[in-house]
């Protein structure tokens, strides 16, 4: 007689790490990007304090260079990004009606890559030589074996190349399982605003991210046996065909999660929803065709082809923000922390965008390439809206994820600390650069009279860190003293609230309400007025 054998289960830590349900996997990963974050902040904290006067007082100019170069590949590699790709994961398939994820294993796979990506990044700071000072974008010859020798750089390459290489997996998976996982009655115009901004986002990293891997790989290259790039413009060329569309990336699933916000908090459902989704295909496929006006001033790009393409991302932008905004109007209007956290992406976003016109225009961008306008510019995108959308996601979505309730107040509270912050830190910054202060610098000259402006820029910095604590304090304080949720505490328009809170392991244990439209709830909720 034979005995069967039967595979041991791995049980406590080891199953819990190991575990495929999409929710745990994107769970983790959202946690591991937040802790990136709170380093990201310290470190900007720390450079803002160095800049808040002239001369070195606080750090010395190789480590504020270090600093400079972590801070932005920890928030553009390593935060940001993953954070909206794991909402991703965490919600599409709820939002669709799946049980699972498409490639639960490949999915995990990816979120062990990009940790071990990050954990390879910050390993620099161990190295001999110390981390890499070559900025976020790793040009030449900032990043060449000259100017960056020693294992810090190796390490960055590895880990920026790990990271992409993650996060690229578990598009794949989203993309698969939005094709093939769809409840019966889910056809491709029923799917949610969130959906539809993740897809147009995981179009883009399926595009561009192997580009990324291309280019460090070519760069680790270069760093061993010499010049392989054409001296750093094929490199830019390659670099910039992922750097454009990742801003997108960064930005799409937030206003995805702003329309979802709007519309539930506004009682009314999403205002022009075919052209929204038309707009996000549109903004998609132009993000992968103007990279070139990153490179202006390099005199190797066709800078009228460049410059009208990026000056076009305005018509879908605009049908967006005509959208979000016409979903409000009218709307029985609830002020709850999501919602703030919503019109405030909308307002922030604005500002970056507008000033996205000093990069789109050839002889502009001329004038403010590598100055202070460039940094205010991403950084109200990235800060004052992918921020906000980020926020308002945690908010919203905390109670379906957890089953219990933030605090509302201390919610606001955070969110009036953050509006002042980002504003107070940013704007400044616009002067700056028109005064002529360079990015990338650890120190300027007192007569130059750039004092006043980079105090309350730094005054700023540090209301965004308050902010930042304020939130903390919200978990902790939710945690200890928890407040069920219930399954629908916001009357939700999407699927994922017509299951539990948290959700069980195959996301419904009982049966979907009808798919008519991509508000389903709404349309249950309202009956002959849907």
């Amino acid at each position: 007689m034979s005995a069967t054998v039967v595979a041991a289960r791995p049980h406590g830590l080891l199953r819990s790490l190991s575990g495929t349900d999409h929710k745990a996997v994107a769970t983790r990963v959202i946690g591991t990007s937040l802790a990136f974050f709170l380093a990201g902040g310290v470190m900007a904290l720390l450079m803002r304090t160095e800049l808040a006067a002239p001369h070195l007082q606080v750090v010395s100019t190789e480590t504020y260079n270090a600093l400079f170069t972590m801070h932005g590949s920890t928030m553009i590699y390593l935060f940001v990004t993953p954070f909206a790709l794991a909402l991703g994961l965490y919600f599409v398939p709820l939002q669709i009606g799946a049980a699972d994820v498409a490639g639960p294993r490949v999915a995990l796979l990816g979120s062990w890559l990009y940790t071990f990506g990050g954990v390879v990044m910050y390993a620099g700071f161990l190295a001999k030589t110390g981390a890499p000072r070559a900025t976020w974008v790793g040009f030449d010859p900032l990043a060449s074996a000259v100017h960056s020798p020693g294992r810090g750089m190796d390490y960055w390459i590895f880990g920026v190349t790990l990271a992409a290489a993650g996060l690229l997996l578990i598009s794949g998976c989203l993309l698969a399982t939005v094709l093939r996982r769809r409840a019966p009655d889910m056809t491709l115009l029923r799917m949610p605003v969130f959906t539809w901004a993740i897809v147009a986002s995981v179009l883009m990293v399926v595009v561009s991210f192997p580009v990324l891997i291309v280019a460090m790989a070519l760069l680790f290259a270069e760093r061993q046996w010499g010049d392989l790039l054409g001296g750093g413009v094929t490199y830019q060329h390659l670099f910039w065909f992922f750097g454009h569309p990742v801003v997108y990336v960064m930005f799409f699933p937030f206003i995805g999660v702003v329309g979802e916000v709007l519309a539930t908090f506004s009682d009314r459902r999403f205002f022009g929803y075919v052209f929204f989704v038309a707009s996000l295909l549109l903004f998609a496929s132009l993000s992968v065709s103007i990279w070139g006006h990153h490179m202006f001033t390099t005199d190797a790009v066709a800078t009228g082809y460049f410059s009208l393409a990026s000056t076009l991302i305005v018509v879908p932008a605009g049908v967006e923000y005509f959208d979000t905004i016409a979903t409000m109007w009218g709307g029985r209007i609830r002020a709850s922390a999501a919602f703030l956290f919503a019109v405030g992406f909308l307002v922030e976003f604005l500002i970056g965008g507008l000033s996205g016109i000093w990069v789109a225009s050839a002889p502009i961008d001329y004038h403010a390439n590598n100055s202070y306008v460039v940094v205010a510019h991403f950084h109200f995108t990235l800060v004052g809206g992918s921020l906000f959308g980020i926020f308002a996601a945690i908010y919203y979505w905390w109670p379906k994820i957890t089953g219990w309730m933030l605090r509302e107040g201390l919610g606001r509270l955070h969110f009036a600390l953050l509006i002042v912050g980002v504003n107070l830190t940013f704007l400044p910054q616009f002067a700056l650069g028109e005064e002529g202060m360079t990015r990338r610098i650890a120190d300027y000259p007192a007569a130059e009279g750039w004092a006043t402006l980079n105090l309350l820029s730094t005054i700023g910095s540090y209301a965004m860190g308050a902010a930042v604590l304020v939130f903390l304090l919200n978990l902790a304080w939710s945690w200890a003293v928890a407040r069920t949720a219930g399954d629908d505490p916001w009357q939700g328009q999407t699927l994922e609230w017509a299951t539990t809170s948290p959700p069980p392991r195959h996301n419904f244990d009982r049966a979907l309400p009808p798919i008519r439209s991509h508000a389903p709830l709404w349309d249950l909720r309202h009956g002959d007025e849907a």
